[in-house]
């Protein structure tokens, strides 16, 4: 058989059959959702196909109070998600972005809102918003603290880096670069504007997040300002 003809490249794509966990890898880039009566929260347009009887609703607007409806809107930031509910499978992809899950055991984490894919309807999650400016100039102002017990899909350009905070050993970060970090941390911003530092700089060297304490924090191999990775 021809390496080239549609028959292998059928076999060669063909979805897993085997893969039949409630949060499943298609490929380091695709999740595969295995309902059974159950709902779970995934991104808003990051749905690629589907299969049996799957319904789609988009988060209510106030559902989570006027705080987080004004937070959304002033960020434009892919916070938005979609009651996924019903039996079968359900394939869901950001811009060819890789795909981690985690298994949050009575647990919060904080993620950066355009790397949130999908959560179970179990994790509650609320949209927080850092108290400085300079967030503005790129991404990492807004972010979505996602607490309890369940899956979480999350999202990276690249294959992402953890780093460990420790004690008197603090972390510095990109804003726009920043992924996700432990729930106990809460990261400062910290500036070094000057007119040097300001021409021919990006945010990134000028305004950096500053994580103190012991915990972890997940970095990306991109600087992504709302969506769109530079």
């Amino acid at each position: 058989m021809n390496k080239y003809s549609i028959k292998s490249f059928i076999e060669e794509t063909t979805q897993d059959e085997t893969k039949n966990g409630f949060f499943e890898l298609e490929s380091p880039y695709m999740l595969e959702l295995n309902l059974n009566d159950q709902m779970v929260m995934v991104k808003k347009g990051a749905m690629v196909a589907y299969t049996g009887n799957v319904k789609f609703k988009r988060e209510g607007m106030l559902s989570k109070g006027i705080g987080n409806l004004l937070k959304k809107t002033v960020s434009g930031e892919g916070t938005t998600m979609m009651e996924t509910t019903g039996t079968g499978r359900v394939y869901v992809a950001d811009l060819e972005k890789r795909v981690r899950i985690l298994y949050l055991e009575n647990e919060n984490i904080v993620v950066n809102g355009n790397d949130i894919l999908a959560h179970e309807a179990s994790i509650k999650s609320e949209v927080k918003m850092m108290k400085s400016i300079a967030g503005v100039m790129g991404g990492g102002l807004f972010q979505a603290r996602l607490n309890g017990t369940g899956h979480v899909a999350i999202t990276t350009h690249g294959n992402p880096m953890t780093l460990l905070v420790k004690p008197g050993q603090p972390v510095f970060t990109d804003p726009n670069a920043t992924v996700a970090w432990s729930g106990n941390l809460n990261p400062q911003m910290k500036t070094d504007i000057s007119l040097k530092t300001f021409i021919g700089r990006g945010s990134g060297e000028s305004f950096q997040l500053m994580f103190e304490g012991e915990g972890w924090v997940i970095v990306q191999p991109c600087e992504e300002v709302y969506g769109m990775p530079q």
